[in-house]
């Protein structure tokens, strides 16, 4: 499954670079996340840093060990997940439109055992669609913090 959504922030990259970077306190301007726990810091940028995150999602409390495996700064960076049977890949990009940031989050999921790719056959629609708007909320609520930077 991959989804991609993106929004437009009257900012510049490097004031929402700034606040998709900080990690440690995106938990007090994304509303789905309850909590977050960093496991390891990077030694050199952002690469290798690996943190627990605790989230609302789709009505229930989940959590994820999520790090980061690339990062270009004020550019992009990703992240990896491995649960459920799957790994998840979250790519946060930016571009500059007029003075302005967008950003765009990028999710994919593969897969990787016999029962998750059952329930990615049965359930992949409605998934994607409840995906794609758990991603929009959660770029609108770092548009609503970085704007009012």
């Amino acid at each position: 499954m991959k989804v991609s959504v993106d929004i437009e922030i009257a900012k510049s990259k490097e004031i929402v670079w700034s606040a998709i970077t900080d990690i440690e306190n995106c938990s007090n301007f994304i509303s789905s996340i309850i909590d977050i726990q960093i496991l390891d810091q990077a030694t050199d940028g952002l690469v290798g840093m690996k943190w627990k995150e605790k989230r609302l999602m789709f009505g229930k409390e989940a959590s994820e060990i999520m790090w980061i495996t690339e990062s270009v700064e004020n550019e992009y960076y990703c992240t990896r997940a491995e649960s459920h049977g799957s790994v998840y890949i979250t790519k946060l990009s930016l571009s500059e439109i007029g003075g302005n940031a967008a950003l765009t989050m990028s999710f994919t999921g593969e897969a990787q055992t016999f029962l998750a790719r059952v329930v990615s056959a049965c359930m992949g629609v409605l998934i994607k669609s409840s995906m794609k708007k758990a991603l929009l909320k959660d770029l609108e609520d770092i548009k609503n913090y970085a704007e009012q930077s």
